[in-house]
Protein backbone atom coordinates (compact mmCIF):
# COMPACT_ATOMS: atom_id res chain seq x y z
CA UNK A 1 0.00 0.00 0.00
CA UNK A 2 1.66 3.39 -1.26
CA UNK A 3 1.89 5.81 1.58
CA UNK A 4 -0.55 8.60 1.64
CA UNK A 5 0.23 11.97 1.31
CA UNK A 6 -0.50 14.13 4.47
CA UNK A 7 -3.10 16.93 3.74
CA UNK A 8 -2.32 20.38 4.37
CA UNK A 9 -4.71 22.99 3.65
CA UNK A 10 -2.98 25.85 4.08
CA UNK A 11 0.05 24.98 1.77
CA UNK A 12 -2.36 23.38 -0.59
CA UNK A 13 -4.02 27.18 -0.60
CA UNK A 14 -1.05 28.71 -1.21
CA UNK A 15 0.11 26.48 -3.72
CA UNK A 16 -2.94 27.22 -5.78
CA UNK A 17 -2.70 31.10 -5.07
CA UNK A 18 0.85 31.06 -6.27
CA UNK A 19 -0.27 29.18 -9.28
CA UNK A 20 -2.92 31.37 -10.39
CA UNK A 21 -0.62 34.12 -9.89
CA UNK A 22 2.09 32.59 -12.36
CA UNK A 23 -1.09 31.83 -15.37
CA UNK A 24 -2.81 34.99 -15.02
CA UNK A 25 0.28 36.42 -14.78
CA UNK A 26 1.37 34.61 -18.41
CA UNK A 27 -2.20 34.23 -19.90
CA UNK A 28 -4.33 37.46 -18.32
CA UNK A 29 -7.62 37.43 -16.61
CA UNK A 30 -9.83 36.40 -20.15
CA UNK A 31 -7.59 33.29 -21.26
CA UNK A 32 -6.78 31.94 -17.78
CA UNK A 33 -9.26 28.90 -16.50
CA UNK A 34 -9.85 27.28 -13.12
CA UNK A 35 -8.40 24.23 -14.48
CA UNK A 36 -5.56 25.75 -15.70
CA UNK A 37 -4.53 27.12 -12.41
CA UNK A 38 -5.59 24.11 -11.25
CA UNK A 39 -3.31 22.15 -13.24
CA UNK A 40 -0.17 24.56 -12.68
CA UNK A 41 -0.66 24.03 -8.72
CA UNK A 42 -0.83 20.01 -9.10
CA UNK A 43 -4.48 19.52 -7.63
CA UNK A 44 -8.06 19.00 -8.31
CA UNK A 45 -10.23 21.68 -10.28
CA UNK A 46 -12.48 21.08 -7.51
CA UNK A 47 -10.00 22.20 -4.96
CA UNK A 48 -9.72 25.64 -6.32
CA UNK A 49 -13.43 26.12 -6.43
CA UNK A 50 -13.12 25.08 -2.87
CA UNK A 51 -10.76 27.38 -1.29
CA UNK A 52 -11.88 30.72 -3.60
CA UNK A 53 -14.91 29.77 -5.30
CA UNK A 54 -14.98 31.13 -8.93
CA UNK A 55 -12.34 32.71 -11.07
CA UNK A 56 -13.26 36.16 -10.03
CA UNK A 57 -12.47 35.89 -6.13
CA UNK A 58 -9.39 33.84 -6.87
CA UNK A 59 -8.18 36.29 -9.40
CA UNK A 60 -9.01 39.19 -6.71
CA UNK A 61 -6.64 37.38 -4.05
CA UNK A 62 -4.11 36.66 -6.14
CA UNK A 63 -3.51 40.23 -7.62
CA UNK A 64 -3.67 41.61 -3.62
CA UNK A 65 -1.14 44.05 -4.23
CA UNK A 66 0.27 46.01 -1.66
CA UNK A 67 2.96 48.69 -2.51
CA UNK A 68 4.53 49.75 0.62
CA UNK A 69 5.67 52.69 -0.56
CA UNK A 70 8.65 54.56 1.72
CA UNK A 71 7.60 57.81 3.57
CA UNK A 72 8.83 60.30 1.02
CA UNK A 73 8.29 63.79 2.75
CA UNK A 74 10.75 66.48 3.25
CA UNK A 75 12.86 64.76 0.59
CA UNK A 76 14.13 66.69 -2.24
CA UNK A 77 12.76 65.67 -5.91
CA UNK A 78 14.80 63.81 -7.00
CA UNK A 79 15.41 61.85 -3.79
CA UNK A 80 11.57 61.04 -4.14
CA UNK A 81 11.67 59.75 -7.90
CA UNK A 82 14.65 57.61 -6.68
CA UNK A 83 12.92 56.63 -4.00
CA UNK A 84 9.37 55.95 -5.84
CA UNK A 85 10.97 53.90 -9.09
CA UNK A 86 13.34 51.90 -6.51
CA UNK A 87 10.15 50.69 -4.65
CA UNK A 88 8.27 50.06 -8.12
CA UNK A 89 11.43 47.82 -9.56
CA UNK A 90 11.05 45.79 -6.16
CA UNK A 91 7.23 45.04 -6.67
CA UNK A 92 7.43 44.74 -10.39
CA UNK A 93 10.31 42.17 -10.08
CA UNK A 94 9.41 40.92 -6.28
CA UNK A 95 5.41 40.77 -6.44
CA UNK A 96 3.94 37.95 -8.69
CA UNK A 97 0.51 39.87 -8.28
CA UNK A 98 1.67 42.73 -9.36
CA UNK A 99 2.27 41.08 -13.20
CA UNK A 100 -1.45 39.16 -12.91
CA UNK A 101 -2.83 42.30 -11.88
CA UNK A 102 -0.99 44.37 -15.02
CA UNK A 103 -1.78 41.79 -17.40
CA UNK A 104 -5.55 41.57 -16.64
CA UNK A 105 -5.66 45.47 -16.09
CA UNK A 106 -5.80 45.46 -20.37
CA UNK A 107 -8.75 43.20 -20.61
CA UNK A 108 -11.04 42.99 -17.45
CA UNK A 109 -12.27 46.27 -16.09
CA UNK A 110 -12.48 44.90 -13.17
CA UNK A 111 -8.50 44.17 -12.69
CA UNK A 112 -8.01 47.95 -13.99
CA UNK A 113 -10.22 49.32 -11.31
CA UNK A 114 -8.23 47.18 -8.68
CA UNK A 115 -5.23 48.32 -10.09
CA UNK A 116 -6.90 52.05 -10.21
CA UNK A 117 -7.53 51.32 -6.59
CA UNK A 118 -3.89 50.53 -5.44
CA UNK A 119 -2.67 54.01 -6.58
CA UNK A 120 -5.66 55.48 -5.56
CA UNK A 121 -5.67 54.02 -1.52
CA UNK A 122 -1.60 53.69 -1.58
CA UNK A 123 0.28 55.52 -3.41
CA UNK A 124 -1.71 59.07 -3.52
CA UNK A 125 -1.94 59.29 0.09
CA UNK A 126 2.14 58.45 0.38
CA UNK A 127 3.15 60.40 -3.38
CA UNK A 128 1.04 63.44 -2.76
CA UNK A 129 3.38 64.49 -0.04
CA UNK A 130 6.36 65.15 -2.03
CA UNK A 131 3.82 67.03 -4.75
CA UNK A 132 4.23 70.81 -4.68
CA UNK A 133 0.51 71.05 -5.52
CA UNK A 134 -2.17 69.33 -7.35
CA UNK A 135 -1.52 66.14 -5.80
CA UNK A 136 -4.16 63.81 -7.29
CA UNK A 137 -3.41 65.63 -10.60
CA UNK A 138 0.50 64.83 -10.22
CA UNK A 139 0.33 61.53 -8.88
CA UNK A 140 -1.92 60.31 -12.06
CA UNK A 141 0.04 61.90 -14.60
CA UNK A 142 3.52 59.92 -12.24
CA UNK A 143 1.36 56.83 -12.21
CA UNK A 144 0.51 57.07 -15.83
CA UNK A 145 4.38 57.01 -16.48
CA UNK A 146 5.07 54.29 -13.97
CA UNK A 147 2.48 52.02 -15.19
CA UNK A 148 3.49 52.65 -19.25
CA UNK A 149 6.97 51.42 -18.61
CA UNK A 150 5.75 48.54 -16.51
CA UNK A 151 3.90 47.60 -19.64
CA UNK A 152 6.43 47.89 -21.96
CA UNK A 153 8.93 46.34 -19.92
CA UNK A 154 7.01 43.53 -18.15
CA UNK A 155 4.08 42.88 -20.51
CA UNK A 156 5.55 43.69 -23.96
CA UNK A 157 8.87 43.15 -23.48
CA UNK A 158 9.58 45.92 -25.38
CA UNK A 159 14.05 45.04 -25.89
CA UNK A 160 15.44 48.39 -25.23
CA UNK A 161 13.01 49.41 -21.87
CA UNK A 162 12.93 45.71 -20.96
CA UNK A 163 17.30 45.55 -21.03
CA UNK A 164 17.77 48.28 -18.71
CA UNK A 165 19.60 47.51 -15.50
CA UNK A 166 17.99 49.00 -12.38
CA UNK A 167 20.49 52.20 -12.42
CA UNK A 168 19.75 52.72 -15.82
CA UNK A 169 16.13 52.85 -15.35
CA UNK A 170 16.37 54.79 -11.99
CA UNK A 171 18.19 57.50 -13.95
CA UNK A 172 16.35 57.30 -16.88
CA UNK A 173 12.62 57.72 -15.25
CA UNK A 174 13.13 59.22 -12.28
CA UNK A 175 13.81 62.72 -13.67
CA UNK A 176 10.53 62.45 -15.46
CA UNK A 177 8.69 61.31 -11.77
CA UNK A 178 10.51 64.53 -10.26
CA UNK A 179 9.07 67.11 -12.81
CA UNK A 180 6.05 65.44 -12.88
CA UNK A 181 5.57 65.71 -9.09
CA UNK A 182 7.24 69.01 -8.49
CA UNK A 183 7.66 70.90 -11.80
CA UNK A 184 5.50 73.16 -13.37
CA UNK A 185 2.56 71.21 -14.93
Amino acid sequence: MPPTRRRDAVATRAAILDAAREVFGREGYERTTMRAVAAAAGVDAALVVRYFGGKADLFAEAAHLRLDLPVLAGLSPEQVADAVVTRFLQVWEDDSAFLALLRAAATSEDAAARLRRVFAEEALPVIAAAAVDRPQERVALAGSQVIGFAYARYVLRVPLVADLDHDAVRRLLGPTIARLLTGPL
